[in-house]
């Protein structure tokens, strides 16, 4: 025990300031909402204009998606909506042209699992959009979420993607939502552990003296 006490000790020597640094950088980032520190709360935001003669549409695009011209028409309240160019004809995204976005844009997949329908009101959490999408799952864990109105692909959430997005809510003590970094829990323990680290860290100095004492 008493070898094991001298590691610590030495081990406390070299990881001192590093901890030192590491807790009070952490505490400088969360002392403040991150939206804060952007600059957010500075934005006037404006509502979306519409378009003459359509109040429901915001914007039109013409791209060419996986080798056919389409048009994407993005609503005033977000959604989007695909349309063939020449017929003007809606094209929604079936089952089997989600498995086939994510068969020719994803490596690896063609190997589906299932295929799952989220509305815009109830979007899984690893998501992080309330936007309508065809979960596709592959055989390897990986979820793949495409936009059931606009085709594309929206996000790729891998199971390394959600065991870290678990970590990370442990790390800012955010289970609920995994992104609110500034919540009175981390900046409370943030400044519990900075106190310990830095007591830690005095009894060390105190420590050596006592030993050049003898």
């Amino acid at each position: 025990m008493a070898r094991f006490a001298r590691w610590h000790i030495w081990l406390g020597w070299l990881i001192a300031v590093p901890l030192l640094l590491w807790m009070l950088s952490g505490i400088a980032m969360v002392a403040r909402p991150i939206e804060e520190v952007r600059g957010e709360h500075l934005r006037i935001k404006l509502p979306p204009q519409p378009l003459p003669g359509n109040p429901q549409v915001v914007e039109i695009r013409s791209l060419v998606q996986r080798g056919r011209p389409v048009t994407l028409v993005t609503r005033a309240d977000g959604s989007l909506q695909r349309y063939a160019i020449g017929t003007g004809a809606p094209l929604n995204v079936d089952v089997a042209e989600a498995r086939a976005i994510a068969a020719s844009d994803i490596r690896g997949g063609d190997q589906v699992d299932a295929v799952r329908a989220f509305s815009a009101r109830n979007p899984p959490l690893e998501l992080r959009k309330p936007v309508a999408t065809w979960q596709v799952s592959l055989v390897d864990g990986t979820h793949v979420y495409i936009n059931r109105g606009s085709g594309e692909i929206e996000a790729v959430r891998t199971r390394w993607w959600r065991f870290y997005d678990v970590m990370w809510g442990l790390h800012i003590m955010d289970l609920q939502t995994r992104e609110d970094a500034h919540n009175p829990f981390v900046v409370v323990f943030a400044l519990i552990a900075l106190i310990g680290a830095l007591l830690g860290t005095v009894l060390l100095f105190r420590r050596r003296r006592a030993r050049v004492g003898i």
